[in-house]
């Protein structure tokens, strides 16, 4: 229902002087016309006057009793007709005319408080909604909470099925909460994927809200039939209570909405799927993200994200055989920063894209000056592996370096397997025709299946540290790792193994056969400048300009054989 509060809110027209005089106060006395019904009224008075004296006299000249009516005083009264009515049809037009604007007008203030794909109201109007609600639970000892919501990963439900079915789960989410809220809720769509629930509660029953939480996420978690096609929607839920903590200190809506989003977010951060109740806790660790996001936008534009290099050396020969760039953050303001801090935030920022492929151009070039034989492992997002365009974005920037694509190795999670495998399928395939190999990495901590190495175009596993790690230790992952090992020769996948600590587990390793390795054993990871002085000091030997095994660079032409990896 629209109140007096929303058009308020939306600012097109002050509520208390339509409310109280219709439409008078846009269109003047046009409501009541006074010019145009005064001309009516004028010629009606004078219909009568005139009418009196010509009428009877007409009427008996028509008897033959009397002489026909002066013809002055029947064209005046045939005027006064036709002044009558002209008047009168003015006035009615205008009325027609008022109804209309006035529906229009009234059409346009819903729309501006609704919004038009679920009905729910928005943002704008639900303020007011929330500042009302607070205001009532301050008169009657009650409060109000605030459920916000945000449908986790829409913008992959969008990429892989369209936007019109995006809207439908849209819609659909809508009708779930409003069916589960009680009647005195409300529901608005602030946002592409976010959703409030507002409603008045008693302040000490805190459960009632917690159950209530609960059961909206299990609701619109429940698959969605659309078009013979199941889609399954999460999401995250952050909760705020208006007045019970003296301490949050809310005058408002926007405060009450901000601390809701504080819990929504950490409620992501929890695993997604679950709510959460906002804490003040939570402001501190929250306002320290925010600064870390706006770091990392003027990191990006600063050019304070930096590639360093780890050695990836042979076992058995310990040969120095390649690197693995790593990409660090040298912040102005946080220092050096790991990526296991900033990617997981600039995922989530969207940007991770721009930053690794700024990071992948400067190790190309920075790989140009080491040995030829000597190659460049990089890792990919999964996010970037959503982009049916990363192929020829990759396969652009190595044919714009000059670098041979023998030489590039790239790294894979497990978990990008669970997104789209046709569409990653696609991507690797298109990479290995042109020379470029693919690991996968962190092997063993996620959910692949031998299926899915079959079917995946890999050239290598990597064990992942931790379970090398605890090989150290007295009954640790020493059969697991020998059964990795296994594994990859008997699917003819080469072994890398990362996290290589001490001497102990080097040698541990090195009898499970041929391999390459990784770890602080062989030193930290270094920046370019002291990466190309290391190599300079150890004097690898340099091929010669006969040597047919020097990898040769791509062409342009390679890339326009690469299109789009089409989900």
């Amino acid at each position: 229902m629209i109140t007096a509060e929303h058009y308020k809110v939306v600012g097109l027209a002050n509520i208390n002087t339509i409310q109280k005089n219709g439409w008078k106060s846009r269109f003047g006395r046009s409501e009541r016309d006074v010019i145009a019904l005064g001309i009516a009224f004028a010629a009606l008075i004078l219909f009568v006057g005139i009418g009196g004296r010509v009428l009877p006299q007409a009427a008996l000249n028509l008897a033959g009793k009397a002489p026909a009516p002066d013809p002055t005083m029947v064209c005046m009264l045939l005027l006064n007709i036709a002044i009558f009515l002209l008047g009168w049809r003015h006035y009615k037009s205008l009325q027609r005319t008022l109804a209309e604007v006035g529906a229009s007008e009234q059409e346009a203030l819903k729309l501006a408080a609704i919004d038009h794909l679920t009905g729910c109201h928005n943002r704008r109007s639900i303020r007011a909604i929330i500042d009302e609600m607070i205001l009532t639970a301050r008169k009657n000892d009650s409060d109000v909470a605030l459920l916000l919501l945000d449908l986790d990963n829409f913008k992959h439900i969008n990429d892989l099925n369209g936007h019109q079915l995006g809207d439908c789960v849209l819609v659909e989410t809508a009708n779930r909460l409003k069916m589960a809220l009680p009647p005195e809720g409300e529901v608005a769509r602030i946002g592409g994927d976010e959703f409030i629930c507002v409603l008045p509660f008693k302040g000490e029953d805190r459960e009632a809200i917690t159950a209530l939480a609960n059961r909206l996420v299990r609701k619109v978690s429940e698959p969605i039939e659309l078009n013979g096609e199941s889609v399954e929607v999460t999401m995250s839920l952050g909760i705020a209570q208006a007045l019970g903590d003296p301490a949050s200190k809310i005058h408002d809506a926007e405060e009450l909405l901000h601390h809701a989003d504080v819990a929504m977010y950490f409620a992501k951060n929890n695993g997604r799927n679950n709510s959460a109740w906002f804490e003040n806790r939570m402001n501190t660790e929250f306002r320290f993200r925010r600064k870390v996001e706006n770091g990392i936008r003027h990191g990006v534009a600063r050019g304070e994200f930096v590639p360093f290099y780890q050695k990836q050396v042979d076992l058995e020969t310990g040969e120095l055989v390649g690197f693995e760039m790593l990409a660090r953050w040298k912040s102005r303001d946080f220092g050096m920063v790991s990526p296991d801090t900033f990617i997981p935030i600039a995922e989530k920022m969207g940007i991770i894209s721009d930053i690794s492929e700024r990071l992948i151009k400067q190790a190309l070039k920075d790989a140009l000056e080491w040995d030829p034989k000597i190659t460049l492992s990089v890792n990919i997002s999964p996010i970037q592996l959503r982009d049916p365009w990363f192929a020829q974005k990759l396969l652009r920037l190595v044919v714009e370096n000059g670098f041979p694509p023998e030489r590039l190795d790239i790294e894979i999670t497990e978990s990008c397997l669970h997104d789209n495998i046709a569409a990653v399928r696609n991507v690797l395939v298109s990479l290995k025709n042109q020379g470029i190999h693919v690991t996968l990495d962190d092997f063993g901590t996620g959910y692949s299946s031998l299926a899915q190495l079959r079917a995946l175009p890999f050239d290598r596993l990597k064990i992942d540290r931790s379970f090398v790690h605890e090989m150290s230790r007295q009954g640790g992952n020493t059969k697991l790792v020998e059964a990795i090992v296994s594994l990859g020769a008997g699917l003819n996948l080469p072994i890398v193994a990362e996290g290589i600590e001490d001497e102990d587990t080097l040698a541990t390793l090195r009898a499970f056969g041929a391999m390459k390795g990784q770890g602080f054993l062989y030193g930290q990871p270094e920046d370019a400048r002291k990466t190309l002085e290391l190599l300079a000091a150890t004097k690898p030997s340099k091929p010669t300009l006969a040597s047919t095994d020097t990898p040769q660079p791509l062409e342009a032409s390679d890339i326009r054989k690469v299109g789009p990896s089409h989900q």
